[in-house]
């Protein structure tokens, strides 16, 4: 690594990612705080465990039917103020949660939170890649990505406290809870339009030297990848073979994973535990995937190999979301959701690696934004199966049992459709301009 770059690359390190993480974070903590609110919510408002999960699921047929054009009119507009526009937008419909009265209103308004949150982590992907050269890219994922099981690590405690402000001014902890949680996004969106800039060519915080190194190393992988794939359009990423196989693992990936976070307040409380109680021991198995996530993420890049990385994540979540269903109701089932976790987590690093070794330029946002569409998918389908096996059959462990099947999918998928490790290792980049 040479002196220009080593310092290039920590001054990005330094000023986008922690950032980055922070906004997702929030993000993730609105999309699945519903699953802390649950805990009195339900009885508040009559919901069914099938109605519920229906209604959590919800927010994800919204984020999926919007995600490919949000991707798009970043691509147009600039990720500073589109990434601000989505935060600002999602913040206040998260807040508006609060006011849901029924069934019909709490379905809408998780629909119309997935439209407004639609793009995010697509976008701060595509985002990060103007910035990221490919030898960094599996730290940079999993760093980024780590944001998503430390929402629910930070969020069962904060969620717990929130929840005790019940009554006050005559509003439910739930509501409170809503509230609270969705001021910093709207807050971090106005941020947004200050701190970030659309390119390296723009940073003020890199000098002439450091600017003109990522430049030019940005277009140098992203010429590789138009070599050795050519420069495929946007409806040729979207007809891909190898799209589509990226979009059905990231589904299995998906599925057990949001079906587990918006149920696991639920599921652990079956081990006896008081509401408050349950937001800590919650936040357990998180902690294990953040874990998991930094030094999966960190072992595929030192190793230069992401398929066979992938496939071990998804064999590991599938095996123990299997015994987490044979023990659930015990701490034991807490155990091995936390192996869940680290499964889940894991894999995303070498995972998202993956894209940018076929897809450059626009081709590289819209086939970010489908398989990010089609693995989110399961986001709906996760807690909707997990709810509806709990009213039939009165526990989890049928839903966990189904949960650890897509994980097996993805395993499968993994090896017959993800290229083999030299090629996935191939030096590319999204694109030029490029969950």
């Amino acid at each position: 690594m040479t002196a220009v770059e080593r310092s290039a690359m920590r001054k990005v390190y330094l000023r986008l990612l922690p950032f980055g993480c922070v906004c997702m974070i929030v993000c993730y903590l609105d999309r699945i705080n519903v699953g802390f609110a649950a805990l009195t919510m339900r009885g508040d408002l009559g919901l069914s465990a099938t109605a519920f999960g229906f209604g959590a699921g919800s927010f994800y047929a919204g984020y999926c039917l919007f995600e490919i054009p949000s991707n798009i009119i970043l691509m147009k507009v600039g990720a500073r103020f589109w990434i601000a526009r989505i935060m600002l937008s999602w913040g206040l419909l998260s807040m508006a949660m609060a006011l849901v009265w029924d069934t019909t209103s709490f379905i809408t308004l998780r629909f119309l939170l997935g439209l407004a949150e639609a793009g995010f982590f697509p976008g701060m992907l595509l985002y990060f890649t103007f910035w990221f050269p490919s030898a960094h890219r599996g730290r940079m994922v999993a760093w980024f990505g780590v944001a998503t099981p430390a929402a629910v690590a930070i969020g069962g405690p904060i969620s717990s406290f929130l929840m005790q402000l019940n009554g006050v001014w005559g509003l439910a902890g739930w509501k409170w809870l809503f509230i609270g949680e969705a001021l910093p996004a709207i807050v971090l969106g106005i941020v947004c339009l200050l701190y970030l800039v659309d390119g390296p060519l723009k940073a003020h915080w890199l000098t002439a030297e450091e600017k003109a190194w990522l430049a030019a190393e940005m277009e140098r992988e992203r010429q590789e990848v138009t070599q050795a794939h050519g420069a495929l359009s946007m409806w040729q990423a979207l007809v891909n073979p190898r799209v589509w196989a990226l979009g059905i693992i990231y589904f299995g990936i998906i599925t057990p994973s949001v079906g587990l976070v918006l149920f696991a307040p639920q599921i652990i409380k079956q081990a006896g535990l008081s509401n408050f109680a349950t937001g800590f021991v919650t936040s357990i198995p998180y902690i294990a995937g953040v874990i998991g996530m930094i030094v999966w993420g960190h072992l595929s890049d030192r190793m230069n190999e992401r398929r066979w990385n992938l496939f071990a994540g998804c064999v590991l979540s599938a095996a123990a979301m299997v015994f987490a269903g044979w023990m659930v109701g015990t701490f034991v089932a807490v155990a091995a959701m936390c192996l869940a976790t680290v499964g889940f987590y894991g894999s995303k690093g070498p995972f998202w690696s993956l894209p940018n070794t076929i897809l450059s330029g626009t081709a590289a946002a819209a086939g970010l934004a489908f398989i990010n569409s089609v693995g989110n998918l399961g986001g709906w389908f996760g807690p909707t199966i997990v709810g509806w096996i709990a009213d039939k059959t009165g526990g989890f462990e049928g839903g966990l049992y189904a949960l650890s099947g897509f994980c097996v999918l993805s395993a499968v998928v993994t090896v017959i459709g993800v290229a083999g490790a030299r090629r996935a290792a191939a030096p590319a980049v999204l694109g030029a301009a490029a969950e």
